[in-house]
């Protein structure tokens, strides 16, 4: 659900009303429903189709054990989630347990809009979620919501397409990103018509590692702009040459595919790229839509970097809305999905490697072949994985479009990468409020 770090929006400038609102209109309560009532909450999340049916099965088994609380589940596409819960939010309706990634707990919690964890520590237990994932959803001590799972950002090869074109596959423990230039180039001359050797790579999590690889990162813990020029430069030099070469599709092609589409819209999910970055846990929904068997390896330039860029990332964080007036049982829903070896089997990878070590070993025999080679990736790529990533400061959330916009124009050749790196950076800065 695809889960992915989110592409973002600014959240509307009424959430700050609301915001300081919340303690004012007297919600939250917490209280359990009365005798023989029954409470409803909203559960939102984003995904196609297959996640909205498991995630219905999830509420229903949820609801045979706690038959006084019902759960609406809503759910939107990608693009479209983030959007619609700004709006909830600014209008004090938004869902009781909320789906969120990437920099929007942060921002979110900044704006009081999520409940601490720490109230609700008699119904949610965390005990048993590993640290690492768990300190996604924690900002300035506040644990602001749970990981529903674990994965990372990966290589994904399209063994068919090496095969096709006769390009043997490369070693993924060295290679470097000139072997990945390389390779497109070589793809790009021997793959049939209509096929690319990769699909564009700039994306902001790619920033980040590339970044992370050279020592920067996209930003500093203090809440700054992290990455250089330079390195922006670099990137953009190497993806209008893999443009140029025709290893990449076309700028108005990349330009249709931003904003991170659905796996069976995405080149790999549709069989046409050989070579794409994703998240580990859209290794099944990738190869179902591909309807080809697809592998997941380290990103280029990780065994020579000056430290590895890639990291452990919570695949979503479940976070529980401040002004809910039921949050023990929002809080006993979300146990339920992080702690369930219940839920686990029903929900099994699709939102990421289950933090929890008991759900991890509940849902192991149930695994699909698809699915235990993202276990496998995870736990092969954990001992090697740089330090956790530092999550962007308010305002962060408008760098995906920032990005996209400015990758459009130097594809198109309007601008110049140096020129988009300056510009990016400043424009970061701008609304970070650096």
């Amino acid at each position: 659900m695809r889960t992915r770090l989110p592409r973002p929006r600014r959240l509307a400038p009424v959430c700050l009303a609301v915001a300081v609102a919340l303690t004012a209109a007297g919600c939250g309560s917490g209280d359990d429903p009365a005798s023989g009532g029954t409470v409803e909450l909203r559960f939102g999340w984003w995904g196609n189709a297959d996640r909205a049916a498991a995630t219905q099965k999830v509420i229903a088994a949820f609801q045979a054990e706690h038959p006084t609380i019902k759960v609406k589940g809503e759910t939107t596409d990608f693009n479209a989630y983030f959007d619609k819960l700004a709006t909830e939010v600014a209008a004090g309706g938004a869902p009781d347990i909320i789906t969120l990634g990437g920099a929007y707990p942060r921002e979110y919690g900044d704006r009081g809009a999520l409940l601490d964890i720490a109230k609700v520590g008699d119904r949610l237990k965390t005990d048993r979620i590993d640290a690492a994932a768990l300190g996604n959803g924690t900002f300035d001590n506040v644990q602001y919501g749970v990981p529903s799972g674990v994965n990372a950002i990966s290589a994904v090869l399209n063994p068919a397409l090496f095969q096709a074109a006769k390009v043997p596959l490369p070693d993924t423990d060295t290679w470097t990103w000139d072997d990945y230039q390389r390779i497109a180039r070589e793809l790009a001359v021997k793959l049939p018509a209509g096929r690319y050797a990769v699909a564009d790579p700039t994306r902001t999590d790619m920033l980040d590692v590339f970044s992370r690889q050279r020592g920067e990162a996209l930003y500093t813990a203090d809440g700054k702009v992290g990455i250089s020029t330079r390195t922006l430069t670099d990137w953009w030099t190497m993806t209008t040459a893999l443009r140029d070469a025709k290893a990449s599709p076309p700028a108005a092609t990349t330009a249709e595919l931003q904003g991170q589409p659905a796996p069976e819209q995405s080149l790999m999910g549709r069989g046409l790229a050989a070579m794409a970055f994703d998240w580990s846990n859209q290794a099944k929904a990738l190869t179902t839509a591909a309807g080809q068997p697809l592998e997941l390896h380290r990103v280029p330039g990780e065994s020579t970097a000056a430290q590895p860029g890639q990291w452990l990332q919570a695949s979503q964080i479940y976070s529980i809305n401040a002004r809910t007036r039921h949050q023990k049982e929002a809080a006993t829903f979300v146990d339920f999905l992080v702690n369930s070896p219940a839920a686990g089997r029903i929900i099994l990878t699709d939102r990421g490697i289950p933090a929890n070590s008991q759900v991890r070993a509940a849902i192991l025999p149930a695994l699909s072949l698809d699915e235990s080679r993202q276990v496998k990736y995870i736990e092969a790529l954990t001992p090697k994985a740089g330090p956790p990533l530092v999550i962007g400061p308010t305002g962060s959330t408008d760098t995906p479009g920032i990005l996209d916009r400015l990758n459009v124009d130097v594809l198109f050749g309007r601008t110049a990468p140096a020129a988009a790196a300056e510009d990016f950076v400043k424009q970061v800065r701008s609304a970070i409020k650096e």
